[in-house]
């Protein structure tokens, strides 16, 4: 092969590879989807988030003590365990979770200045953990499968939520599984496989 030859075919192969054209083989822990994943770090939240979400939680009941509220259902009920789906179905449920709890606090802030102070380190935290957590789930093909069994139930029981369900026992609902979702849902998460 001529010199000019095998010039242009290195600069293709170069291009081909850059472009994703040729699979390129990649280290075993440099996967596609768990590039930008760092949901490992909310393991353990520190002492001052907990102790920020626990002022917020204590602000929020007594809120709600005030109100008065009659909730007919539990939106998140003892059963409720993340360890009983399947590691990717975990990071999901979390997420619906989590976007309903940023949903319910956020209006709850708008409109209660002084919760809205209380919240906002905790409302803060929230964002950047659904942010990462947004950077480990796989988007679901419009036209493909759709989740089934208990993840497919449980989303729909969230996202009925908010047109079932008024915006105090909505705010009870979160309020109540506040730490739950953080010491145990998130913890399950963060932990994959080991989460048992």
């Amino acid at each position: 092969m001529s010199g000019g030859c095998m010039a242009v075919l290195v600069l293709m192969a170069a291009v081909l590879t850059v472009t994703g054209a040729v699979p390129v083989t990649r280290p075993l822990g440099a996967l596609p989807d768990a590039r930008g994943c760092h949901i490992a770090q909310f393991k353990s939240l520190s002492p001052q988030e907990l102790q920020a979400f626990k002022r917020a939680k204590d602000a929020l009941e007594e809120s709600l003590l005030l109100k008065d509220c009659r909730c007919r259902s539990r939106l998140f009920p003892r059963t409720w365990d993340l360890r009983q789906l399947q590691v990717r179905e975990r990071l999901v449920a979390l997420e619906a979770e989590l976007a309903l709890t940023l949903e319910v606090l956020e209006a709850t802030a708008d409109n209660d200045t002084a919760l809205g102070d209380v919240l906002e380190q905790p409302l803060h935290t929230l964002h950047h953990v659904l942010s990462q957590l947004r950077a480990c789930v796989q988007p679901q093909p419009t036209a493909g499968p759709r989740p089934r069994g208990r993840l497919h139930h449980w989303l729909h029981r969230l996202q009925e939520a908010s047109k079932k369900e008024s915006p105090g026992c909505l705010e009870a609902s979160v309020t109540f599984n506040l730490f739950r979702l953080l010491t145990r849902d998130l913890k399950c998460v963060a932990s994959g496989d080991l989460c048992v």
